[in-house]
């Protein structure tokens, strides 16, 4: 019935504006207090209440409308104002309209010939953000990637190219046993990506962190020294600029001294804290980052860009291009009518690759970048005002002591029944159980969603982060108030 069958249009157009009539409907849904984050039902439920299986012949438009409801219905609402459970919440009204145009350019972003816009508006974008980071004119190379798990990894990739260029071709049995150093509260994707490069993760030394969640330093060097005694060789520092559930900032310029003194390449994992870049008043907790030779920046997280939206900054340019080109001729033919360096698919791992940066440009065009800046600072606002109402109050801990640096504010909730408690194995084991209750009857209720997690030697506490611009101090008292509702009885 649809286009491109002859005389398709008008029922294409009907159908279209169907389903923006659906999508408009849940936009202003996602917004409003009264509406659930979540409609809660396990996985046995949904897969029975619906018929979700795959048949030979076809649906009709109207059953396809109201797969499209159906779907919406149970999704989480990560444009909720109360919704804290992940480190990329919002819906952002610009990045939604770039993120239909480009579903509806549906090109790739290999070659200037079939993306001629969209590359060169990644040309533009990275090299503001490189900028950013404080390397001179921007100056450099980078690529938007899947997601920070994959911006690490090409980080790592190009920093065992440009110590050991030979492993391209000749694989990791030519080149010495490799060590990459990296802090003990670090995302898991530093380990993942020395997995998938053949690294292997015990290739990976974990570095202490004192009680803030901060790379030691004096701890990086130790281990450095010590892993070139046994004859590894150090080839990758990867400090944290936000760590997922403390957001820490490593110390970079110390880490930076370091990594000059043993000739070692840095890289950052600024996914998280990235952000901050954009904030006159919170970028000091990123000094030294113009010192990395690679930094990881995930506009889909502080920024509120639709996911996904990851970019891996890299200071030398022209290293990515050597290290992951393989001259396929039927794409980048040498001979074509226009300037050659636009043709940036030969530096990417994918081929295939979604255009990303559409949404961060358009957002940036839209809201500059004070825009930015100002919904970044409320975030971290907001977080100082939950640090503040929470620190002193009856039948709350914090993790660790002094506000946070970032949004995470992490903290455990202590029932009526345990306050009176001595510090004792039954206590620990009793007040392990409750963030996961209180997790569960929220998402039942649906009235919020809030993370927990184990770290170390301490049992399950929330991390609540803030990323989301609609969040207010209501929704924060809001949040305070429902932990207590349903961890009252305990």
């Amino acid at each position: 019935d649809l286009l491109p069958t002859c005389n398709g249009e008008i029922t294409t157009m009907s159908f279209l504006q169907d389903v923006v009539d659906i999508l408009l409907q849940y936009v202003v849904k996602s917004f409003d207090r009264s509406t659930k984050v979540i409609d809660f039902h396990y996985p046995n439920e949904l897969l029975q209440e619906y018929n979700w299986e795959l048949a030979d012949q076809p649906q009709t438009l109207e059953e396809i409308l109201l797969n499209c409801r159906t779907t919406l219905k149970y999704a989480i609402k990560t444009g909720h104002p109360r919704y804290f459970n992940q480190l990329s919440t919002g819906l952002d009204m610009v990045g939604l309209a770039a993120d239909w145009l480009t579903s509806a350019a549906n090109t790739n972003m290999f070659t200037y010939e079939i993306a001629p816009v969209f590359v060169l508006l990644e040309y533009v974008t990275l090299r503001k953000m490189r900028e950013m980071v404080g390397w001179p004119g921007g100056c450099g190379d980078g690529i938007f990637s899947p997601g920070g798990a994959i911006s690490n990894m090409y980080a790592m990739l190009i920093a065992r190219f440009k110590m050991f260029p030979e492993v391209k071709e000749k694989g990791m049995a030519a080149i010495p046993r490799l060590v990459a150093f990296t802090s003990e509260h670090s995302h898991f994707s530093v380990k993942k990506g020395a997995a998938a490069l053949g690294i292997g993760t015990d290739s990976v030394i974990l570095i202490r962190c004192d009680e803030r969640g901060k790379m030691i330093p004096s701890d990086l060097e130790r281990r450095i020294v010590e892993a070139k005694q046994k004859g590894f060789v150090p080839f990758l520092v990867s400090a944290t600029a936000g760590t997922t559930v403390y957001g820490a900032f490593d110390p970079l310029i110390a880490i930076a001294d370091i990594c000059k003194k043993y000739k070692i390449w840095m890289h950052v994992d600024g996914a998280w804290g990235g952000g901050l870049l954009m904030s006159r008043k919170h970028k000091w907790k990123l000094n030294g980052i113009e010192r990395a030779n690679s930094v990881t920046w995930n506009p889909h997280k502080m920024m509120g860009v639709p996911l996904q939206c990851s970019a891996l900054l890299v200071r030398e340019e022209g290293l990515m291009q050597s290290c992951n080109q393989m001259h396929a001729s039927y794409l980048f033919q040498q001979d074509k009518h226009y300037d050659l360096s636009y043709d940036t698919g030969d530096k990417a791992l994918q081929c295939g690759r979604h255009v990303d940066v559409f949404k961060l440009w358009l957002m940036w065009r839209a809201k500059g970048t004070t825009g930015f800046e100002a919904q970044i600072d409320k975030c971290l606002e907001l977080a100082e005002y939950l640090y503040n109402k929470i620190k002193n109050r009856e039948g709350y801990e914090m993790v660790f002591d002094g506000k946070p640096q970032h949004t995470n504010v992490c903290f455990w909730y202590i029932p009526p029944s345990l306050r009176g408690m001595e510090d004792s194995e039954e206590r620990t084991s009793r007040l392990m159980k409750v963030a996961p209750v209180i997790k569960a009857r929220m998402m039942e209720y649906g009235t919020t969603m809030v993370s927990y997690q184990p770290l170390g030697d301490k049992v399950n506490f929330f991390r609540m982060v803030i990323s989301n611009p609609a969040a207010t101090h209501q929704d924060i008292d809001f949040l305070i108030d429902e932990i207590e509702r349903l961890g009252q009885d305990l």
